[in-house]
């Protein structure tokens, strides 16, 4: 029994998504925020501030999708959200290439100002996954 409760608490704090390969990007964008926009009040149940951070969410996610789904690795655009009770971290993969300058992609900006922490790493199908750390801060803001 024990097993399963943590099984339970794990798929609560994190949720993944797969957008095919005939989605262009724009329609990734609206698939993936939509998406965010009906589960991050689940994910981010009891947390500080959650309409403030669940919006910041997907204005990292939309982007990272963006960029990730106009430089497809693969075939399928790759997403996760997860929550640890301080962070939001959004990971979006499999991009052909590493992740470009703001002055390049001027969305990453905006993601860089609201996160604590960007990167990316190689996954083992050989794309590269982004992935951004989202603070959630007790600010009063709701």
């Amino acid at each position: 029994m024990p097993s399963t409760m943590w099984q339970h608490l794990t798929m609560d704090r994190d949720i993944t998504f797969t957008i095919g390969p005939e989605t262009k990007p724009l329609d990734a964008m609206a698939r993936a925020t939509a998406f965010a926009r009906r589960t991050l009040p689940m994910l981010l149940k009891d947390a500080p501030s959650t309409v403030a951070v669940a919006s910041n969410a997907i204005k990292v996610l939309a982007e990272l999708v963006d960029i990730t789904a106009r430089d497809r690795h693969g075939t399928d655009v790759l997403g996760r959200v997860a929550f640890d009770g301080e962070h939001i971290t959004v990971s979006v993969g499999e991009m052909s290439s590493s992740l470009p300058s703001p002055d390049e992609e001027p969305g990453l900006y905006l993601v860089c100002g609201l996160t604590d922490d960007i990167g990316q790493h190689r996954s083992d199908e050989g794309g590269y996954t982004t992935w951004a750390s989202v603070p959630v801060h007790s600010s009063g803001q709701e």
